[in-house]
């Protein structure tokens, strides 16, 4: 194994070694207004004549290279004053191939858009993209080599279209305040303009961006000429006052069943200087976000869930690299809880499972000199929990202390879109309970072209004794070399942990103890054919021992294949085949078990979603040599777009499995395992009405059905194997888990930043041991009983501090 790294790092080096040349970068020139333009998307306004013009965009999909015909070319324009940049974009096309659905602010939906991407920094590293669509929507996002697309970041600016004979236009205003740049007297900034014809499913770029390399922003032309534009005071405060009224059927003496709150809080951001950015929120209210979608989960490890919380997920991209934050933690999941205390005769009256986030702090930025610095802090309040014991007393003990939580991370960025970087977390917590610490040293270094590259981090983490853990240390790394670019790619990686590291308290992390290695290889065909206008084919190895003892864990082999055809829909075929493995974790115990092979083959069709009505989905087969056991999982989706207002989805997934074999239970120390059937349905509806491109209500209903018959018992014996089960009977250990939302949200963006919206939630679960048979009647059960319904209404206004100051002058 040692040899082939050391030819692999050898071939490497050789290869990066050989002298490229860069791909030459178009240009355009900035011009500087004397008076502002008129942000109504119409190009009329004097000072737009005699403008440079950027223009001959070139095709990426479906046909990459292919420049832009003239009758349906896209022209734009660049001015500059002292307060902000504008645009104007002039897009040739037959007004009636426009497409232009109303959607909420930051989506896209089906719309034909126009959008600008700037790198001010012009290091090919990061980027801020401001996008419209033909029906006037806005949508922005931060972009990053590492990071892709973070459509979470917002920013306050101004856009207006038009829909005329030749077409359509756009018009922007991008304030500096949602930019940040250097000082220096002359600049100029990265800058891509790209445009989407929906019907076509045509994308253009102003400078060509070759699907076959890998990275968007490097790709990016240049804007020159900016001169004498500074950084103004950003300063913004957005102040918010909430109530929410929530009734669940308690019915318990003492605790009520309506219970209401009127909430009160600020976000700030503040310009700390040209590059540096601090965001707070100060008292948050998360009651309108949308609602995680739990299912009945059979494995041993923890379920990960999105998150939907905007200032978590906002201008994260420098936190999040290591992999180490999983900002859930902080008061959603959080790591610890201490129901130790609990006894099997105590009735629990309240046992929150989400933490108050009292405040929430970020500072972010980069250097002229490409120093990336980023600082988080989050505290959240402790949580009580109440129980009752067998004689009706009432008690609450502490099961989640005062929660300090820290990120710090340094990127530097490099030559060829390479960087390093250190990042360090941290979980404080009051009193005596434990504290994790996690620190890390990333590499990525890429050769000239940005094609191939080799990454890598290595990890240590801490935690501190309390009265159930001891001090601990812990160390994991990860090394990917390869190829990305190119119609054919290859990496190989490894990854490696030792049976301490532990990020888990505040990152997402199922098990440590492992040494995996894998090898990919990819073949894209992006030239397209008679019938096809994209094909690419991959295979990837896995292989995974434990680390102490050295056992083999698993062996794993991934094909596939993905069509898109002229008529835009596309398939997908693959399978997974997997060895017999030692599974360490199914026991619960540690004890090994020796799981049987099994492959999956399954085949995916997505339709052509410009379709007013389109539909597709996916069906897949698993065989499990153990008993014959089968899953099968069929998934259809259908979308039906009534008018550019008003559009309905639905989602039918059905996942039935047989004879299937895991873990269910303990007899004393011993591990029992069963045989079982189960089934799993899940119907999602959504449905949206727009009156205009800033209001509009969203509703979304889940039901979501899963349970467990089992029909066998067995006994995991030493050697991993399983014998029939002779032990008493095991209780209660049938499952049948039902999960109802509604989700309806009407918002109105009454001024750019500010908005007013009225969320209504409805929640129901049961989790029962015994079965109930059939859909119909698990859908009843859960709609018949208690109900957690709430109401919120949300008031936040967008306060620009140099619109103040422009007021008193």
């Amino acid at each position: 194994m040692k040899l082939i790294f050391t030819c692999l790092i050898l071939v490497f080096t050789i290869t990066i070694s050989v002298a490229q040349n860069a791909p030459i970068k178009k240009k355009v020139q900035a011009k500087r207004a004397s008076v502002s333009p008129k942000i109504d998307g119409v190009l009329d306004d004097a000072i737009w004549d005699g403008v440079p013009i950027a223009t001959d965009f070139v095709e990426t999909r479906p046909v990459p290279g292919r420049v832009e015909p003239k009758e349906g070319r896209t022209d734009v324009k660049f001015l500059y004053d002292d307060y902000a940049i504008y645009v104007s974009a002039r897009m040739y096309d037959k007004p009636d191939s426009v497409v232009r659905e109303l959607v909420a602010r930051d989506q896209i939906g089906n719309a034909d858009f126009i959008g600008v991407v700037f790198d001010t920094f012009l290091d090919g590293q990061n980027g801020n993209g401001f996008f419209v669509t033909a029906a006037g929507v806005q949508f922005d996002a931060k972009y990053s080599l590492i990071g892709d697309e973070d459509p979470n970041w917002n920013a306050v600016w101004e856009s207006a279209v038009k829909i005329d004979d030749k077409g359509w236009t756009a018009e922007m205003k991008i304030p500096y305040s949602a930019l940040r740049f250097s000082s220096k007297e002359i600049q100029n900034w990265g800058m891509n303009v790209i445009r989407k014809r929906t019907g076509t499913n045509r994308q253009t770029f102003w400078n060509f961006v070759d699907p076959k390399v890998s990275g968007f922003i490097n790709q990016s032309g240049v804007l020159e000429g900016l001169q004498s534009i500074k950084a103004p005071l950003r300063l913004s405060f957005s102040p918010y006052v909430s109530t929410l009224i929530s009734n669940y059927p308690y019915n318990t003496p003492g605790v009520k069943n309506t219970q209401a709150s009127i909430n009160g809080g600020m976000d700030v951001k503040y310009g700390i200087n040209q590059s540096f950015t601090l965001d707070m929120t100060l008292i948050p209210d998360f009651g309108q976000v949308q609602s995680d979608y739990r299912v009945l989960n059979l494995t041993p490890f923890e379920v990960k869930f999105n998150e939907n919380r905007q200032f978590f997920t906002e201008g994260t991209e420098l936190f999040n690299k290591g992999d180490l934050f999983y900002s859930k933690r902080i008061g959603s999941i959080p790591s610890y809880f201490d129901h130790s205390r609990l006894k099997s005769t105590d009735k629990v009256i309240k046992d929150p499972q989400e933490g108050k986030v009292l405040n929430a702090t970020k500072i972010s930025g980069r250097t002229a000199k490409g120093l990336g610095i980023g600082v988080f802090n989050a505290i959240t309040n402790k949580m009580y929990t109440e129980v009752e014991d067998a004689a009706g007393n009432r008690s609450r003990f502490e099961s989640q202390p005062l929660t300090n939580y820290n990120i710090f991370v340094l990127d530097q960025s490099l030559k060829n879109n390479s960087s390093v970087s250190v990042i360090n977390t941290n979980v404080l917590r009051q009193g005596s309970a434990y504290d994790a610490n996690v620190s890390a040293a990333l590499f990525n270094i890429n050769d000239k072209k940005n094609t191939y590259f080799i990454d890598g981090a290595g990890k240590m983490s801490y935690v501190t004794s309390d009265p159930i853990r001891e001090n601990r240390n812990g160390y994991s790394y990860e090394l990917e070399l390869g190829k990305k670019s190119g119609s054919f790619t290859f990496n190989y990686g490894q990854e490696f942990s030792d049976t301490r590291f532990d990020p888990s308290d505040m990152g997402f992390y199922t098990n440590n103890n492992f040494f995996n290695q894998s090898v990919n290889f990819a073949y894209n065909v992006y030239k397209p054919g008679k019938w096809y206008n994209q094909i690419e084919a991959w295979t990837e190895v896995e292989y995974s021992r434990r680390f102490k003892p050295g056992d083999y864990q698993s062996l794993g082999f991934f094909p596939g294949v993905y069509v898109q055809f002229k008529n835009q829909w596309s398939a997908e075929l693959n399978a997974n085949v997997l060895a017999k493995s030692n599974d360490f974790y199914e026991s619960r115990n540690g004890q090994i078990y020796k799981a049987p092979g099994s492959y999956r083959l399954g085949i995916y069709v997505n339709p052509n979603r410009a379709k007013a009505y389109n539909f597709g989905g996916n069906v897949t087969r698993t065989k499990v040599d153990l008993f014959d056991g089968v899953n099968y999982n069929f998934y259809f989706f259908q979308n039906l777009r009534v008018s550019d207002k008003l559009a309905f989805g639905l989602d039918l997934n059905f996942n039935p499995s047989y004879d299937y074999v895991s873990w269910v239970g303990f007899n004393g120390a011993q591990s029992v395992f069963s045989r079982y059937d189960r089934n799993t349905v899940e119907n999602t509806m959504d449905a949206k009405y727009s009156f205009s491109n800033k209001m509009g209500i969203q509703l979304g209903v889940r039901h979501y059905w899963s349970d467990r018959r089992n029909k066998e018992f067995y006994a995991l014996n030493s050697i991993g194997g399983l014998n029939a089960y002779t032990g008493p009977a095991l209780q209660n250990v049938d499952r049948n888990y039902n999960v109802f939302n509604i989700d309806l949200a009407y918002v109105w963006q009454f001024k750019p930043g500010s908005e007013l919206s009225i969320t209504y939630k409805d929640a129901a679960e049961t989790n029962d041991k015994f079965l109930t048979k059939r859909y119909g009647k698990n859908f009843d059960k859960v709609l018949s009983g208690p109900q957690n319904n709430s109401l919120s209404i949300k008031v936040l206004y967008y306060i620009d501090y140099l619109d103040l100051v422009k007021k008193k002058k």
